[in-house]
């Protein structure tokens, strides 16, 4: 009994490590992938990402501070 317990403690140990160590994608991270799947025109500029479909506009701004703005517009 005492080697099952200790198989399932060394079992969720390995699991909640290995789990917790997947890569967190950043919300610019995950509108780009988006707009990439729906066919974007995409230009980058110095601290600029500007993302362009038939029917929605995104810019993502840096500062030199490392801070983000994200805008985003239907073209309706």
């Amino acid at each position: 009994m005492k080697k099952l317990t200790m198989i399932a403690v060394i079992v969720g140990c390995l699991t909640i490590t290995l789990s917790s160590c997947r890569d967190q994608k950043t919300q610019e991270e995950v509108i780009i992938e988006d707009m990439q799947d729906k066919g974007a025109e995409i230009k980058v500029e110095e601290g600029k990402i500007k993302m362009e479909t038939a029917d929605e506009k995104v810019k993502i701004k840096t500062d030199d501070d490392g801070n983000t703005k994200i805008k985003q517009k239907d073209k309706e």
